[in-house]
């Protein structure tokens, strides 16, 4: 017994009853792993349409066409912009009760490559605007299924899917049963970006991530800044407009969202403040971001340093999660949030080995009726604004796009994202209680590849329903933007 007393936030030091794997070992007499492959469609689920519409609320109405079309583009796109809808089926099977910092949209395009503050180039999961704790299976069912998806838009055929999903499976499972045997320091940190490759036996995917790299390199504020801005008057740059994706935006709005950096500032470490204070605000203005995200306010910012060198911050709109609802109703309690974007910015830190350097978030005031971005009401809005996350733009991201791999390929690309995901779970659930319950054998990998493929037949279903709807003028859609 240890002489020193219990230290809150630390672990206690004489532990009695199982262990974290013979604990996560028994939890298979509750829940089978065989029992994940059951998919069982509640009653009174909402229909496609009336899903995408509900998810459209709160958004700008005059971009939620954009968002329409590229959701009806292909399933593997409507499954894209409905996590909501996917979290809903979920919560009509039973889960495990382990809980982990989830990303809550972890499908297969949600993965990719970001520079670190050295200027190297890591992978790892690169949206979280859904994380929250919850149940670790959903994440890994949500990448399965979009395997799937991915390898049928593809052209890959259904044994090809069916093996892709059950890779990503098990690359989770055996790399979480790694983590649990290292020490813990190690298993923090493991599995780098140089290592991936061969842990995962990634090697028919090299050439492909070479090409994404060397593409990423080239992603810069300063390659962005040069194709979207143009000499302004004062000496500096200022955004060219370019609808529907970037606009410019009244005085009144730029100066609100400029003024919110100030409360951006005081959420970063102290040590960024002064490279931060080496560059001067110049100009502000509104980019459509991607499928899931389009009708939010998301603004680009443009920093000019002393020689000219452009650096771009990207200030997002944060609405609650909407997985919240449906991970309280599987059991897991979802506390009350202060702030959206420092839900996001939290979040992201706890599921990535490296964050980008200049993470961080701030509310945007209201300056005119309608407010920053025309609203004047909607999820997540605070007294006066709107909660935002703040973060580097194009900071040399690339990403590999899952529905152009080849069979090979997609399973490499499989195991990739199915290891890196069980690494982020690692960071707030301990792997040896994960790894007790996934076990040795590949019955898991199984059973998540059969909940995979008829999950895949549900979205094409509800993917066909949308463009019915969408050809017979029930909802709006602007394809191809």
């Amino acid at each position: 017994m240890s002489r020193v007393p219990y230290v809150p936030g630390f672990a206690k030091a004489d532990v009695q009853g199982p262990s974290p794997k013979a604990a996560g070992r028994a939890l298979r007499e509750r829940l089978p792993r065989s029992e994940q492959a059951a998919l069982s469609i509640a009653a009174g689920r909402p229909d496609a349409v009336a899903a995408v519409e509900e998810s459209n609320a709160g958004r700008l109405p005059e971009l939620t066409p954009i968002r329409v079309g590229r959701m009806a583009a292909s399933p593997f796109a409507f499954l894209r912009g409905t996590a909501g809808l996917m979290a809903y089926d979920l919560t009509a099977d039973p889960v495990t009760g382990i809980g982990a910092q989830i990303c809550g949209d972890a499908h297969a395009a949600n993965f990719g490559l970001y520079g670190d503050a050295r200027g190297g180039l890591v992978i790892d999961l690169n949206d979280f605007d859904e994380t929250l704790h919850g149940p670790w299976e959903w994440d890994v069912k949500r990448l399965a299924t979009s395997m799937v998806l991915a390898g049928r838009e593809a052209g890959a055929d259904e044994d090809e899917c069916r093996k892709a999903a059950q890779d990503a499976a098990g690359a989770y499972r055996r790399t979480m049963r790694l983590l649990a045997k290292l020490p813990v320091t190690e298993a923090w940190n493991a599995i780098a970006d140089e290592e991936l490759v061969s842990h995962t036996d990634a090697r028919d995917l090299l050439g492909t991530l070479e090409q994404v790299s060397a593409k990423a390199r080239k992603n810069t504020s300063a390659r962005f800044a040069a194709k979207a801005t143009e000499p302004a008057a004062d000496g500096g740059r200022r955004f060219v407009d370019a609808p529907p994706v970037l606009r410019r935006v009244p005085d009144a709005e730029a100066a609100a969202v400029a003024a919110s950096l100030t409360g951006y500032l005081e959420t970063l470490p102290e040590d960024r403040l002064p490279l931060l204070a080496r560059y001067a605000v110049h100009d502000v203005a509104f980019r459509v971001v991607g499928t899931g995200s389009v009708g939010l306010r998301s603004y680009v910012v443009l920093l000019l340093g002393h020689r000219g060198e452009p650096l771009v911050l990207q200030v997002k709109e944060a609405r609650g999660s909407v997985l919240a609802p449906y991970v309280e109703k599987a059991g897991f309690s979802v506390p009350s949030v202060a702030h959206e974007g420092r839900r996001v910015v939290l979040g992201q830190r706890r599921m990535q080995v490296v964050s980008d350097i200049l993470l961080g978030w701030t509310t945007v005031e209201d300056v005119a009726p309608g407010g920053a971005g025309g609203a004047t009401s909607g999820p997540g809005r605070r007294d006066g604004g709107l909660p935002f996350q703040v973060r580097q733009f194009r900071n040399r991201k690339g990403s590999v796009d899952p529905a152009q791999l080849s069979g090979d390929q997609m399973d490499d690309y499989a195991r990739m994202t199915g290891a890196l995901l069980a690494r982020a779970h690692a960071h707030s659930a301990d792997p040896r209680l994960v790894a007790g319950y996934c076990g040795k054998s590949e019955e898991l990998d199984e059973a998540i590849a059969e909940f995979a493929m008829s999950y895949a037949d549900r979205m094409e279903a509800d993917h066909a329903a949308l463009t019915t709807a969408v050809k017979n003028g029930r909802i709006a859609a602007e394809m191809g933007v």
